[in-house]
Parts: structure tokens; C-alpha cells; sequence
């Protein structure tokens, strides 16, 4: 009796010799059989992890602690508003330093738009500031003297510390305020009556010590005193040096235009006005550049562990050429062999990646509570760098899973 035959590729066979049909893997099949080198080699696994892991991390340090910085910036620009305007004399045509009108103060405060105006007057530079009579000449701690208007704070946004800010009773005695700065430099912690320090040949009882003023800088490494006080007890003529103004939020260009017209309507040129918030943002600015050499080493990072990566998996179809001779003598197409160690790679990568990633939140977060920043990680970095981690496994597993599915099952079991 002849054997039931059937026509294949042109051909009559019998169907007791045909060949049975390469199954197929669902996606069950694909991540059990490629997390198999996994499980078997977990420290080798782990170790080429890490190298993925902590090029993640690095990319999302970088990000996320210039997210937070950007946050706190924004938080303190919100609270000490962006409305602050100074005036300052420049220079002369003949390069000599300008100086400011004694009446400037009252005419800028007939603008429109302007909230309130106080003025700095920097004391001549042979007026130091000293601890006691008994410090050295020499040893002046970079202090720098001003007389003050009364409304300053409210102008500026300082705030004081510790003891009270200058009143019209005290302006015109010998007391004085400390920048912050100031007061650690003197070895101050506290103000009121006992606390003195000299100025020039004057002593002065220290009433206040301010906290830090992030958009004037300059009053925190300052001794600040009442005009009346400059005149009276060290004759000195306290001319204004600097003019700070609030102006309304919608009206700060326009007021900015017009301010060195009306200070010094004879000279606006030798009139110079900037914008303290503007000073801030460029430091912001400065410290991006710097970030992007940071994200560039966290890319290198990354590519290191994507060769790691590479390494682990060439070697790993080396060491199990038996396993692949197997499977191809078992029915295993180069597909299904192509994609189990593509499939490994992936995984690999991932767990890097996903391990890099929450390894950068956790950083990122400890870091900006320590800065008392508010802790900013932007989910777009965090997809990001998951998404980077896949790229780097597909193309660190492409060449072993390539190599792997060109092994010929004789080639593979004969090497064993």
C-alpha cells in the first residue's frame, strides 16, 4: 500500500518524513527563557546592572538637582518679588566715579509706579569696623560701612534676626545693625544693650543682626548706621551711593527706562540701574553650562555600562554554546535563539535602568532636603533615562544575539 504523499515546495513527500513546524514563543515564553542567563549568573547579572545603573543615576542627579535648585530660586524670587530695581552712580566721561544727586531719593519716589525708595551711603574707606580697640589696625574683616535710610528692610526684603532694626529715636545715636556675615565675622550672636563694637574711633552698641538678603548680597558683609549717626558722631557727609526702589510688577521695564533720567536729569548717563533678580538668574544660567558637562560624564557613565552590558552577553553565548546547540537540536529556530538573548540583554539594561533611576530620585531627594531645596524630579528624566537604558540593551545584545542564532547545532555540541 503506498504511503499517503503530499506536494511541498514542488515536490511529493512522504508524510511520515516531513519535518514538524518550528512552534512558536508567546511573550511568556520569551521573558522566562531570556532571564534564564539571569538567574543562573547573578552576580555577573548584578555587576553589569550596575555599571547601566549608575550612568541613570548620574543623568538624573544632574537633572533633578537642577530641577530643585531651579524650584528654590523660583520659591525665593515668588517670596522676595522680582520688583527690585538700584540705582548707582557710574562713571564720568573724564573716568572719574559719578555721584548721586542728594535729592534723587525724593525724585524717583514722585514716579508713578514706584512703591518705596531708600538709599545706602558707603562711608569713606578709612572707616573699619572692629570687634574692639584692641584688634590690629589691619584687621578690618572686609566690612563695609553704610549709613541708612530707615524704610531699607522694606524696600530690600531684610529681615532681622535677632534685636530690632534702626528707628528714628536710635538713627541718630550711635547704634548700629549687622549684615549677617558681618556679625559671624565679629563673633556676634547677639544684639542689645552691652554688645559694642568700634567703629572708627567711636563705639556703637549693636541693636539688630540681619539674616541674609539674597538680592542685596552686599548688606550681608555690612555695618549699617542712621545718617543723623554718621553726621553727629563720626562727621562724615553721607552722601547717597546706592538707591534701591519698588516698583508696580506690571510697570518694572517701564520704570527702569525712566530712572536715569529723572535721578540725574543733567548727566543720565553717568547713571547705572540694574535688576538684582536678573543677577540671579545669570548665576542660574551659569550653572546650567556646568550641568551639561555633568549629563555629559552620566552619558559616558552609561556608555561604559552598555559595554559591560555587551561584554556579559559575548561572553555568556560562549558559555552556553551547549545550551544553544540544544535548543537548536530540539527545534529552536535562529529567530527564536536571536531573540532569547536580545530578550536577556533587554532585561538586563532594565534592571539597571530601573534600579539607576529610583538610586537618582533617592539621591536627588536627600540632596535638596539637606539644601532645604524643595525635591524636584522631572518624570520626563526619569522616562528618559529608562528609555536610554533599553536603547543601550538592544544594541549591546545585538551582535551576541546575532552570533548566537548563527551557531549551527553540530558547531555548538561538537565544541562541548
Amino acid at each position: 500500500m503506498t504511503a499517503p504523499t503530499i506536494r511541498r515546495h514542488g515536490r511529493t513527500a512522504p508524510t511520515d518524513k516531513l519535518a514538524l513546524s518550528a512552534s512558536r514563543l508567546t511573550a511568556g515564553d520569551v521573558l522566562r527563557v531570556g532571564a534564564v542567563g539571569l538567574r543562573t549568573r547573578p552576580l555577573r547579572a548584578a555587576l553589569s546592572a550596575l555599571g547601566i545603573a549608575i550612568g541613570v543615576a548620574a543623568m538624573l542627579c544632574v537633572v533633578g538637582i537642577s530641577a530643585s535648585g531651579r524650584a528654590d530660586l523660583q520659591r525665593t524670587l515668588d517670596a522676595l518679588g522680582t520688583n527690585l530695581l538700584t540705582v548707582e552712580a557710574g562713571k564720568r566721561p573724564d573716568g572719574k566715579p559719578g555721584r548721586l544727586p542728594d535729592q534723587a531719593v525724593a525724585m524717583i519716589k514722585r514716579v508713578g509706579p514706584v512703591l518705596n525708595a531708600a538709599s545706602l551711603s558707603r562711608l569713606p574707606e578709612d572707616v573699619h569696623v572692629y570687634r574692639n580697640d584692641h584688634i590690629p589696625a589691619e584687621r578690618t574683616n572686609g566690612v563695609i560701612v553704610y549709613a541708612t535710610d530707615l524704610d531699607l528692610p522694606t524696600t530690600t526684603g531684610a529681615t532681622i534676626a535677632h534685636g530690632a532694626w534702626l528707628n528714628p529715636a536710635i538713627a541718630a545715636y550711635p547704634g548700629v545693625v549687622l549684615g549677617a556675615a558681618t556679625a559671624q565675622r565679629l563673633g556676634i550672636t547677639t544684639a542689645g544693650p552691652g554688645v559694642l563694637i568700634q567703629i572708627a574711633n567711636e563705639r556703637f552698641t549693636v541693636i539688630g543682626i540681619l539674616r541674609p538678603v539674597p538680592l542685596v548680597p552686599e548688606l550681608d558683609s555690612a555695618a549699617l548706621i542712621g545718617t543723623h549717626a554718621a553726621n553727629d558722631h563720626l562727621a562724615v557727609d553721607a552722601a547717597p551711593s546706592i538707591i534701591f526702589l519698588r516698583a508696580a510688577d506690571d510697570q518694572v521695564t517701564a520704570v527702569r527706562d525712566v530712572l536715569a533720567a529723572t535721578t540725574n536729569p543733567a548727566a543720565p548717563y553717568e547713571i547705572a540701574v540694574s535688576r538684582p533678580s536678573d543677577a540671579l538668574a545669570a548665576k542660574l544660567a551659569t550653572e546650567r553650562a556646568l550641568n551639561g558637562l555633568l549629563l555629559g560624564l552620566g552619558a559616558v557613565a552609561l556608555l561604559v555600562g552598555g559595554v559591560g552590558v555587551a561584554n556579559t552577553m559575548v561572553i555568556s553565548v560562549l558559555e552556553r554554546r551547549a545550551e544553544i546547540g540544544l535548543r537548536r537540536a530540539l527545534g529552536a529556530t535562529r529567530g527564536q535563539i536571536r531573540l532569547q538573548f536580545l530578550t536577556e540583554s533587554l532585561l538586563l539594561s532594565m534592571l539597571g535602568g530601573i534600579t539607576g533611576a529610583a538610586l537618582g530620585a533617592s539621591v536627588t531627594t536627600a540632596y535638596a532636603l539637606i539644601q532645604h531645596w524643595p525635591p524636584v524630579t522631572p518624570a520626563w528624566a526619569v522616562a528618559a533615562g529608562i528609555a536610554s537604558t533599553i536603547t543601550v540593551g538592544m544594541i549591546a545584545g545585538l551582535y551576541p544575539a546575532i552570533r548566537a542564532a548563527r551557531m549551527s547545532p553540530t558547531e555548538a555540541l561538537g565544541s562541548v
